[in-house]
Order: structure tokens, then C-alpha cells, then sequence
């Protein structure tokens, strides 16, 4: 038998199961570990933009993670939406069409 579940637990579930049949499915189910890394299951909207899309995808390799390793994550994505953000403001905008009157003595 296994360690996960107490015999009398067990017993109580599998009346009428062959003894292979639930030593099987007890060994079968994981161990609840609440120190393990679960996903958070935060939805993510596109926001239009590739770049910043990418860096948002990439909050989900927190979900894998123990929690001493999001730090390196989140400033990973923070440098890629600043970089993002300062690509945004580098691009050249339409020019500005000129004033009529600026031209006044």
C-alpha cells in the first residue's frame, strides 16, 4: 500500500475493488505538495502589439518556477517591456503639418 492514503481510507473507498486494482490507482495519484509551483491560470490578453505580447507570454515560465525563481522572470520581462515602450518612442511619427501663420512678421 502507499504512504498517501491511510489504510482505513482505502478500504472505505475500495470496497468491492480487487486489492491490484486500488494499489494501483493510489500509487497513480500524485502526492499534494502545496511548496510545489502551480500555475496561477491568469488570462492574457493580446495587446496588439508583438513585442509586448511576447514579454506577457513569457510570465507563464513563472507558472513552472518556485517562487524564488519569478524574480529573475519579472525582471527579464520588465527589461523587455522598457525596451519595448523606448522602441515605441524611437519610431518616427507622421510628420506635422505645417502651421499656415507661422510665418508672420
Amino acid at each position: 500500500m502507499s504512504d498517501s492514503l491511510p489504510e482505513a481510507e482505502v478500504g472505505a473507498v475500495a470496497e468491492g475493488v480487487p486489492e491490484a486494482v486500488v494499489e494501483a490507482v493510489v500509487e497513480a495519484e500524485p502526492a499534494y505538495d502545496p511548496a510545489a509551483p502551480a500555475p496561477l491560470h491568469v488570462d492574457r490578453a493580446p495587446s496588439g502589439n508583438a513585442d509586448v505580447d511576447a514579454q506577457l507570454g513569457r510570465l507563464a515560465d513563472t507558472d513552472h518556477l518556485a517562487t524564488d525563481g519569478h524574480v529573475e522572470v519579472y525582471e527579464d520581462v520588465h527589461r523587455g517591456l522598457r525596451d519595448a515602450l523606448t522602441a515605441l518612442d524611437a519610431r518616427p511619427g507622421p510628420p506635422v503639418p505645417p502651421r499656415p501663420y507661422d510665418n508672420r512678421s
